[in-house]
């Protein structure tokens, strides 16, 4: 999870400049309600217990790579929880994001471009630590150097939050998703594996999570299966 910064979860976009996101690579994202409100459901003996809005949430996902098979997209481990959504999604190799030799030998000194090459992995975080995160901007679009802008990272999330945002409304009309999502890329295998188990463990570990004081707030539980035990 991101660091606190002024406002709870709240930090400028360090989107990597150099980089493109609709690059072949491995993405994990995580996009939060608005308010961090609990629409999605609840967690009862250490699992997630969906609610309708929550439903919808993985029904939207699991369509994602079927509404766009240009984009060569793979899911991989997702979790829908009370207030949030994590997910690993991979974008492969297509027709947008295709490149020349000449192009990788200026811009990754001969390398392929995808998450292994390119970026900087610093120092890796602490094991026990959960996955980091940079947060980046779904309502703006950025210009830059790179390809279409429609095909990117933040294209995919932005027509997920549309899709759930339509349904969702139909059952509570106050629905709205964060502005803004979280995105994180998957370097190597070992952060792969550790990113993975971490979403497979999220509703275990709920109780620990950095969003669970606001689902325990009074003012941010939604019912939406007539469960006045939402959070």
């Amino acid at each position: 999870m991101p660091d606190r910064f002024q406002n709870k979860y709240r930090i400028p976009s360090t989107r990597l400049q150099n980089w493109d996101y609709g690059w072949n690579a491995a993405y994990f994202i995580t996009i939060c309600t608005q308010n961090r409100e609990c629409y999605f459901g609840e967690i009862a003996d250490g699992e997630m217990v969906l609610s309708e809005i929550g439903k919808i949430v993985e029904q939207e996902w699991i369509k994602t790579p079927v509404i766009r098979p240009d984009m060569n997209l793979q899911m991989d481990a997702f979790i829908v929880m009370p207030n949030h959504f994590h997910a690993i999604i991979i974008i492969g190799e297509n027709q947008y994001n295709a490149i020349g030799d000449d192009e990788r030998d200026a811009d990754c000194g001969g390398q392929r471009r995808d998450a292994m090459h390119c970026v900087s992995t610093g120092t890796p975080p602490p094991k026990s630590s959960p996955p980091p995160t940079n947060e980046s901007e779904t309502n703006v679009l950025i210009k830059n150097k790179f390809g279409p802008q429609s095909k990117n990272l933040a294209s995919i999330v932005r027509g997920f939050k549309t899709g759930v945002t339509a349904h969702a409304r139909v059952i509570h009309a106050d629905f709205g998703w964060q502005s803004r999502f979280y995105d994180h890329i998957i370097r190597n295998d070992e952060s792969f594996q550790r990113i993975s188990k971490y979403i497979q463990n999220n509703a275990l570990n709920w109780q620990t999570d950095k969003f669970y004081d606001d689902c325990r707030d009074a003012m941010h539980c939604v019912s939406t299966n007539n469960n006045d035990n939402a959070c």
